[in-house]
């Protein structure tokens, strides 16, 4: 796939990622409201975090790792009648797998809840087991809809996969509403949504799935288990369980390090992350997913120079992306924690502690989007021991650096301590692509300095905005409100608009004066695009 097709399957799912995103925003401010950073909040944060793990383990880490790669390689055969039999194997055991999970998760809700959150008090201790409880069906329905979504990406087909966190959104704020005056507190109507956001998004691309001429039926256990292709995934995969015990333990304790630090840590912390992952979201997991079936299709064609191109251009519009919005970022990170979260419990003091955490968070948003792409280059090559290797590392690093810093910096440690830890993951990843001798590591090493000169760029476009945002503050803050809402959009949301626009307006027109290649390519492409729709 050349880069203009990359761009154009992006596109699509950037466009119902940044809806799902913005509604992931009003998602969190819900919860902000709803439950602060107060202890309710922090046990609502171990229980999802709990269920939440082992989905990044079968609904993300399976199907990069290990499902596309394979499943393309049964549709490189053209095989209908051995694609079939691999679905259905997979998905039998599959679903055997995730629902022996939840069940045994379930009955073991009070002790993890007692390995995640050591500080809690007897109440909140309950309160906690309850909600992850209510939160482990989750995992299986979320499960199975990973694997719906990786045969979809598999064949070109994103628009689903970018559309079903939009349905979780809904889900998660409509039972916020409707149900919170029904349960003992809103907290529990949140993970009644969160149960049911993961159900809908499984039935949502169940059609999508039949239209496309896909068909699987339940097998066998024993038979599935055999099957080769099924093995060939376990074996994948293995590595990747590996290192999804060592991310458990880093996840335990710094979890457990951050309980420690004082109440509403963890839940600044968790409010920090979701910013975070809102860039990470919108743009470089669309990006991601688009890359990695074509990084594997050029593998299995021996087609290593469209393979390098592909991974360049990959980085370097992550560092596009990246750079700009960290800098941006730390200048507006309690204007913008202010904007989203401070309605209701959620005070000055929990703007406070997010916004803080905030600003060692994002200072390694380039280095944990990068990782993003570098693992579809790794496991299209059905390589995961590498990428494995340096998450047990960065793990460690993690780990070792939240202990030390979290006396001096509270929950900032914690969040430097992740920065810390993607900036190592980065430097292994990159080392070991030279493995194999495969990969232009010219043309790689070429993109970060590509990604350093956007740094100079980025912080230069910042000048501007250091210097006009209390001006632009100031005249808004005269403006008189007829509501706590009105007094939002008048004194928040607007100037926070303006100053957004003359950061991108000063940040366009750099890159169209120094005529940055892939920029214009980008700005051209979308051009044309408007031109063709109009």
């Amino acid at each position: 796939m050349s880069t203009r097709s990359i761009l154009k399957s992006s596109y699509v799912l950037v466009g119902f990622t940044l809806i799902s995103r913005f509604l992931g925003l009003a998602r969190e401010s819900v919860k902000a409201a709803m439950l602060g950073t107060t202890a309710l909040s922090d046990a609502f944060s171990v229980a999802f975090l709990i269920p939440n793990l082992l989905r990044r383990l079968f609904a993300e880490g399976t199907i990069s790792a290990a499902f596309i790669p394979t499943f393309k390689g049964y549709l490189s055969r053209n095989d209908k009648k051995e694609t079939a039999d691999f679905l259905s194997a997979v998905f039998t055991f599959g679903i055997t797998v995730f629902a022996v999970t939840v069940f045994i998760g379930i009955g073991l809700s009070g002790a993890l809840v007692k390995i995640f959150g050591p500080a809690f008090s007897q109440d909140v201790y309950s309160e906690a087991v309850f909600l992850t409880q209510i939160m482990w069906p989750y995992l299986a329905f979320i499960s199975v809809a990973a694997l719906l979504q990786g045969v979809l990406n598999s064949l070109g087909i994103f628009g689903p996969s970018g559309f079903t966190p939009i349905l979780f959104n809904l889900s998660f704020i409509t039972a916020a509403f409707i149900l919170s005056p029904f349960t003992a507190n809103p907290a529990r109507a949140i993970a009644i949504g969160v149960t049911a956001g993961g159900i809908i998004q499984m039935l949502f691309q169940i059609p999508f799935m039949m239209k496309t001429g896909m068909r699987f039926s339940f097998t066998n256990l024993k038979k599935a288990f055999f099957h080769p292709g099924v093995r060939k995934v376990m074996r994948l995969i293995s590595p990747t369980l590996l290192g999804m015990g060592a991310y458990q333990i880093n996840i335990i304790a710094t979890t457990h390090i951050a309980n420690r630090a004082g109440e509403g840590i963890v839940s600044s912390l968790q409010f920090s992350n979701r910013l975070e992952e809102l860039i990470l979201g919108v743009f470089i997991v669309s990006l991601s997913t688009v890359i990695l079936p074509e990084l594997s299709t050029d593998a299995k064609k021996g087609d290593w120079e469209n393979f390098n191109k592909n991974l360049v251009f990959g980085i370097k519009v992550t560092a596009m992306i990246s750079i700009p919005a960290t800098v941006f970022t730390l200048l507006m990170r309690e204007e913008i924690v202010s904007l989203l979260f401070k309605f209701g419990r959620f005070d000055d003091e929990s703007v406070r502690l997010t916004s803080y955490a905030l600003m060692f968070h994002i200072s390694g948003l380039f280095f944990i989007a990068v990782t993003r792409i570098l693992f579809p280059a790794f496991f299209a090559q059905e390589d995961t021991v590498s990428p494995t290797v340096a998450g047990i590392v960065s793990v460690v690093v993690n780990i070792v650096a939240a202990y030390f810093l979290v006396g001096s910096m509270k929950g900032g440690g914690i969040a430097f301590a992740s920065t810390i830890s993607a900036f190592v993951s980065t430097v292994i990843l990159v080392f070991m692509l030279r493995k194999g001798g495969k990969i232009n590591m010219n043309a790689v090493l070429s993109s970060f300095s590509y990604a350093f000169r956007f740094l100079l760029i980025s912080v230069c476009c910042g000048v501007p905005l250091y210097f006009t945002k209390d001006f632009v503050y100031g005249v808004f803050s005269k403006i008189p409100a007829m509501s706590a809402f009105g007094e939002k959009i008048i004194r928040e949301f607007v100037p926070f608009s303006i100053i957004t626009a003359i950061f991108g307006i000063f940040l366009v027109a750099v890159l169209i004066i120094i005529k940055d290649e892939n920029a214009v390519y980008i700005f051209d492409r979308v051009a044309r695009r408007l031109k063709w729709k109009k």
